[in-house]
């Protein structure tokens, strides 16, 4: 099926947001809860599964919701149509602190692999799926485990990645370590693989996991500097305890300080 052909404007720096321009009867999918505004005359459908094959059979779309609720996402998306005449727009925001990545799926193929969560949105008529690792160790301990989401077709797709991204253009045979919950997404050309760090004392106290990703190319590799995961895990810890109180971190005062700050119960 050929993909919906959509303009689209990226605004932002660290929260970033897309807006599609769309021309009348052209559409865009996105995951739910991904929408922020659009102009009056759009409108919305939810679509069980992808929506890239609308005349398929039930069994075909039951199946295709399937591979969706295997990475971890809704078995529904929602499409955005331009009903009227004229332009409109349609935006879509990035959930955590980061940057959109726009991908023309031709340039890649008309396939791109990326991390569990990472499709923001696309034009009506690609198709989001999943990736099966065929090596058990990549499937093991990789991270993003045996299943990554695939892209399929020939229109534009947005992901969205955590802190600063990074591009690399690997040649054929070049090999690129990257730490395995940094990595966005790659050219299915790239060929994907865990190498174990090695050494007991990296193993045990090196604090960087024990697996790295081996990317060996030919193909362009993209990189985020904050996955969601690692802001998660330092929200956590940093989080307050003890019914959300502060504890006073930094203060040489500590929990004294909070019994003279005027917020406690008696």
């Amino acid at each position: 099926m050929e993909s919906h052909k959509i303009d689209y404007t990226i605004y932002g720096e660290e929260m970033q947001y897309v807006e599609v321009e769309l021309d009348p009867n052209e559409g865009v999918i996105a995951e739910a809860g991904s929408f922020m505004m659009m102009d009056d005359g759009i409108k919305m459908e939810t679509l069980f599964g992808d929506g890239s094959k609308k005349d398929s059979g039930l069994m075909a779309k039951i199946f295709g919701a399937g591979k969706r609720l295997l990475t971890g996402e809704s078995l529904f998306m929602t499409a955005f149509y331009n009903s009227e005449q004229g332009k409109k727009h349609v935006s879509f925001a990035s959930p955590y602190p980061g940057k959109i990545i726009a991908l023309d799926l031709s340039k890649f193929g008309k396939k791109f692999i990326c991390q569990k969560s990472a499709f923001l949105c696309a034009a009506k008529g690609v198709s989001i799926g999943m990736e099966f690792s065929k090596k058990i160790g990549r499937g093991l301990f990789g991270g993003e485990g045996f299943i990554m989401q695939k892209l399929e077709g020939d229109g534009m797709a947005f992901v969205h990645a955590g802190g600063t991204t990074a591009t690399r253009e690997l040649a054929a045979g070049e090999k690129f370590k990257v730490d395995t919950g940094c990595i966005i997404g790659f050219d299915s050309t790239i060929d994907y693989d865990i190498e174990f760090v090695g050494g007991i004392k990296n193993t045990l106290f090196g604090g960087e996991g024990m697996f790295f990703a081996t990317l060996t190319g030919p193909g362009t590799v993209y990189i985020q500097s904050l996955p969601f995961s690692r802001l998660a895990s330092r929200v956590l810890a940093a989080a307050p305890k003890m019914g959300g109180k502060n504890k006073g971190e930094g203060s040489i005062l500590g929990s004294f300080g909070d019994a003279l700050d005027g917020d406690n119960d008696f």
